[in-house]
């Protein structure tokens, strides 16, 4: 294995991530303010703005799933217990010992086991369930009855759970960029694209004679 500086985040991939990053901000700052932690915005302005940003991430996850599936990208996130306990320790434990990050990133795998598990849960589960629950809540006048409204409840319950657990995805997630090596480096591949990462030389060949501007 040579470790070079290649291109494992394409320009869509970091569209993706910004603009996801954009949305979901909007998303939790229009939805405090529905539940009256702050009144910066007037009601009809914030719902709008929380229902068009809603939309357009949507939009956005329609568009993610296709160029995942298109691209065969949507193998970095298969779950795997190889390396997961140490990968766990090290952010639990090592990382305030000043040990070494345990895994080193690989051309057919940039997340490490506890990252892929922890996107794919975001991916199946949190995600779809504020999907489904918010659109449940926004069309709401088209299934309402006289016996919906304890139904409608349960709705925003795990729909405000949901945002909660993605709120704390995202502190988490924050505070791991700070860990084991600078801020900066940390978030240099989502800037450029670039990485150092394992190459066996099959895939370095590969990479320098197809995709030359991938590789430093």
């Amino acid at each position: 294995m040579n470790q070079r500086h290649i291109m494992i985040f394409t320009r869509f991939e970091r569209f993706w991530h910004w603009s996801q990053m954009l949305l979901i901000m909007l998303l939790l700052f229009t939805g405090f303010g529905l539940h009256g932690f702050h009144s910066l915005m007037n009601f009809h302005d914030t719902v709008s703005l929380h229902t068009y940003s809603a939309l357009a991430l949507m939009v956005l996850w329609i568009f993610a799933i296709f160029w995942h599936f298109t691209t065969g990208t949507w193998r970095h996130y298969l779950p795997t217990t190889k390396g997961l306990w140490q990968v766990a320790r090290f952010y639990a434990y090592g990382v305030f010992k000043g040990e070494r990050h345990p895994y080193r990133k690989a051309f057919h795998r940039k997340h490490n086991p506890l990252q892929a598990l922890t996107y794919l849960a975001l991916k199946l589960i949190l995600f779809p369930a504020i999907w489904l629950t918010g659109l449940l809540y926004l069309f709401y006048p088209l299934w309402a009855s006289s016996s919906s409204s304890e139904l409608l409840f349960w709705v925003a319950g795990i729909h405000i759970a949901a945002a909660f657990a993605i709120v704390m995805f995202i502190i988490v997630h924050v505070y791991l960029l700070t860990v084991g090596h600078a801020f900066s480096k940390q978030l240099q591949p989502m800037i450029n694209g670039f990485d150092d990462v394992d190459l066996t030389p099959e895939e370095e060949a590969y990479l320098e004679k197809d995709e030359p501007d991938h590789i430093d």
